[in-house]
């Protein structure tokens, strides 16, 4: 028989598989070796208390077979001659898993990269770190995978009625990840490894039928009765499709401008901005896990997760990264923004987070009409954004040079003397941050560090540096769609979709959004 069973034990009971079956034994009263296996359904950690426990869900195998796995199947078919096609904007999360939709339901999808595969796009990657040079096209946020794929490849979200998170969950499984995925409570699995993952849904595409051209950035489309008639790319290849579906990212200004410039209905949409902090990991895992040296080996890096209202304003973590990396996250050679990532150990020495404050519009315009933005421009957070990135490009001095402060010194506007070893590869400057982020974003900072620091006993301390500048949070654009058909509201064969529409939070809510379009599109194109 099977049984689901659920416990609260020991970090080091939940890492014995000896243990865990003597706990089962002991639930149902069965002898442990009738206790053929069992699978974990969910695991979580419990450090409310002085005491840390690990909660375990689990199914039992009892006096019967035990199967470690039972792999979910998914019926993929061969497109080389469909009679239909869609054409997928952008090969980030919500592109490749809106063509594996399609590649279910019989429909050729074809996939328009701007920058390039995930190899090629690593070494990018190194010249931005190194060398301090950017390619626009080629970067943490443009190419093969999205933003996601080198920015850490955490899979938690909240967005459970926006699709199948475990269907999303065991199409990464199919094509890779590790299993724990499934049954972690916050599922993550590495900058390291997510390339490969996304390597092997590229081949699967191709292998079926499909297509993923890269370096095939979209500067021009063409609209005939309502309708998308063809896109252009920079190399002057046309592209025709029944259907297409605007997966860019958040960071495609380039496409928010085309749109806005051919009178396509787009919204101005507020943002969240702010700082990306790091602490020293071990002072992290002391003020969670209660101690006062190293963590226990059998506990992960600890995290944390912080909310506080400042004046009516929310501020909150956003993308903690435990052992992590902080990186330039920049797509443009005279703006800064950074970012940060973990590898699938998270074993690196510090802690960083965005911390960030949700924007509006009155504060924003109140910025921007002094540089003759119009209160109704729909990229008024878009230039918005590019303007405080460019003063953090200013303040660092170049070379994405980040400017920072020690955290007690940022609370007292103090510029530091010094700053703490840190893990962000093009450096540091120490700089006045209120040079770079407006008052009310600054006030507001201040004002959650200090909660924060009660919250969390020896948060608030100058072993931590601030980072500026934590900008790219979500897209400062929202491009319309039905609330039926997810068609653009003008174009009835355009979708747009995931982050860089305003429909999405991150690589497993982007690729939901990818998939419900792809079955909407299908019901469309293939009516029953």
């Amino acid at each position: 028989m099977q049984q689901k069973l659920s416990f609260k034990l020991l970090p080091a009971e939940a890492a014995s598989d000896v243990t865990i079956k003597q706990y089962i034994a002991s639930a149902t009263s069965q002898k442990i070796t009738n206790i053929t296996g069992y699978k974990i359904q969910k695991k979580s950690i419990d450090a409310r208390g002085k005491t840390v426990y690990v909660n375990l869900t689990l199914q039992a195998f009892i006096n019967e077979p035990f199967h470690q796995h039972t792999p979910t199947h998914f019926q993929f078919k061969d497109v080389h001659n469909a009679s239909k096609k869609v054409i997928i904007i952008g090969a980030g999360p919500a592109g490749i898993f809106a063509a594996l939709q399609l590649l279910e339901k019989g429909i050729q999808p074809i996939i328009l990269e701007r920058g390039k595969n995930v190899r090629a796009r690593r070494r990018d990657l190194a010249a931005l770190n190194k060398e301090g040079i950017v390619n626009p096209e080629s970067n943490y946020c443009f190419g093969e995978g999205g933003a996601g794929t080198y920015s850490d490849g955490k899979l938690y979200t909240r967005s459970n009625k926006r699709g199948n998170i475990d269907r999303i969950l065991q199409l990464f499984v199919h094509f890779g990840a590790p299993e724990n995925i499934v049954y972690d409570a916050h599922p993550h699995i590495g900058t390291n490894k997510l390339p490969q993952i996304i390597t092997a849904m590229h081949a699967h595409i191709i292998a079926y039928g499909g297509q993923v051209l890269f370096e095939q950035k979209v500067t021009d489309f063409t609209v005939e009765n309502n309708q998308i008639k063809n896109v252009v790319t920079q190399q002057g290849h046309s592209f025709s499709g029944d259907a297409y579906i605007l997966a860019t990212g958040h960071s495609a200004r380039d496409i928010f401008t085309l749109l806005h410039h051919k009178n396509i209905l787009i919204e101005a949409k507020p943002f969240a901005l702010g700082v990306r902090i790091e602490h020293p990991q071990q002072l992290i895992d002391s003020i969670q896990y209660h101690c006062n040296i190293e963590r226990d080996i059998h506990l992960p890096p600890a995290s944390y997760s912080l909310v506080q209202q400042v004046n009516e304003r929310g501020v909150f973590s956003f993308c903690m990264c435990p052992g992590g990396i902080i990186a330039p996250a920049a797509t443009d050679p005279s703006e800064l923004v950074v970012n940060g990532w973990s590898p699938s150990k998270r074993n690196n020495a510090f802690a960083n987070s965005g911390m960030v404050v949700q924007t509006e519009k009155k504060d924003t315009y109140a910025i921007m009409k002094k540089l003759g933005i119009a209160e109704n421009d729909p990229l008024l957070f878009m230039k918005f954004q590019q303007l405080i990135e460019q003063k953090a490009f200013t303040a660092g001095g170049g070379n994405f040079v980040a400017p920072a402060q020690r955290m007690q010194d940022f609370i007292n506007k103090k510029t530091s003397s010094t700053l703490p070893a840190n893990s962000y590869l093009p450096g540091l400057k120490s700089a006045d941050l209120t040079t770079v982020l407006p008052p009310f974003i600054y006030e507001s900072l201040m004002g959650g560090f200090k909660a924060f620091g009660k919250k969390l006993i020896g948060y608030l301390t100058n072993e931590a540096v601030v980072v500026a500048v934590e900008s790219r949070t979500s897209s400062p654009v929202r491009i319309p769609r039905d609330a039926d058909t997810l068609q653009h509201p003008q174009i009835n064969n355009l979708y747009p979709c995931g982050e860089g529409a305003g429909y999405a939070g991150g690589i497993v809510s982007a690729a939901m959004d990818g998939e419900r379009l792809a079955l909407i599109i299908t019901e469309q194109l293939q009516p029953t």
